[in-house]
């Protein structure tokens, strides 16, 4: 059994944070690889804000969600603009667009006091966002056609499946229980685990990236059967660090794939 302090919960929360304070770069030198990662970061941040919503709400680590949820936004914001300025083809920005309004109005939503009413909302627009995002992201890859794009695109779901995995959980800690969100949450846990499957399959890991890898399967392996036994009784706390842990691990893997592009 894991116990968590405060302390040590904000501790590992703000390092989290830090580590995808994004590094200023300049328009000009933005890779379509790149561009990937960043769209593909964006369907996590959809999830993130929305779990954090959720935790905080539920009066969970509520100092560190509601600062999680707000670098989230801020940096979902940041990273809309850098696409926006580096997007050439017009099916991309045209999605863009779609992105801009759907995410107006869910950190409209976000900023309001949590209710059923509200946390019902926040479900399906995080929802919208996300399917929107992901169109970005398999736009950018097709303009692209690069094979290593379509893993920079896997890797960065991965990221996004982790924190997906997390809401869908406190949602039904909170009292989601319907049908639709445990189908959602199994689909989640399935989509992950096909996907870490095929990370680790692929050719052109090198070691770093295999024991990054290692590191997601282990830590996967020891939350895991608290998804699936979710009607047994909640630990919000543990699941809630361990998915931050995986979306950080994984968010290594996936620049590391940017890197190896970029260095060819």
């Amino acid at each position: 059994m894991y116990y968590f302090t405060l302390r040590t919960v904000t501790l590992l929360t703000v390092f989290m944070i830090i580590a995808f304070v994004p590094h200023v770069q300049a328009v000009e030198s933005i890779s379509m690889s790149e561009l990937v990662n960043r769209a593909g970061m964006q369907r996590m941040l959809s999830q993130r804000i929305a779990k954090a919503y959720f935790y905080s709400g539920n009066n969970i680590s509520v100092q560190e969600n509601t600062l999680q949820m707000k670098m989230a936004l801020e940096r979902f914001t940041r990273n809309h603009a850098l696409l926006k300025a580096n997007v050439q083809d017009s099916k991309t920005k045209e999605l863009l667009s779609v992105v801009e309004s759907t995410f107006s109005e869910y950190r409209d939503l976000i900023k309001k006091t949590y209710s059923k009413e509200n946390a019902t909302r926040v479900l399906k627009l995080s929802d919208t966002l996300l399917e929107v995002s992901h169109s970005v992201v398999l736009n950018l890859e097709k303009v692209s056609g690069s094979s290593i794009d379509h893993i920079i695109n896997t890797s960065g779901k991965q990221r996004m499946l982790s924190q997906q995995v997390a809401k869908f959980y406190i949602a039904y800690q909170a009292g989601f229980r319907d049908d639709k969100n445990i189908h959602n949450l199994k689909k989640s846990i399935e989509d992950f685990q096909s996907g870490l499957k095929k990370l680790m399959g692929e050719e052109r890991n090198n070691r770093e990236i295999k024991s990054l890898l290692d590191k997601i399967e282990k830590e996967w392996n020891r939350i895991s059967p608290y998804f699936l036994k979710i009607r047994e009784g909640g630990l919000p706390l543990m699941v809630l660090m361990a998915t931050d842990e995986m979306t950080k691990l994984s968010d290594r893997v996936t620049k590391l794939y940017v890197e190896e592009i970029a260095n060819k």
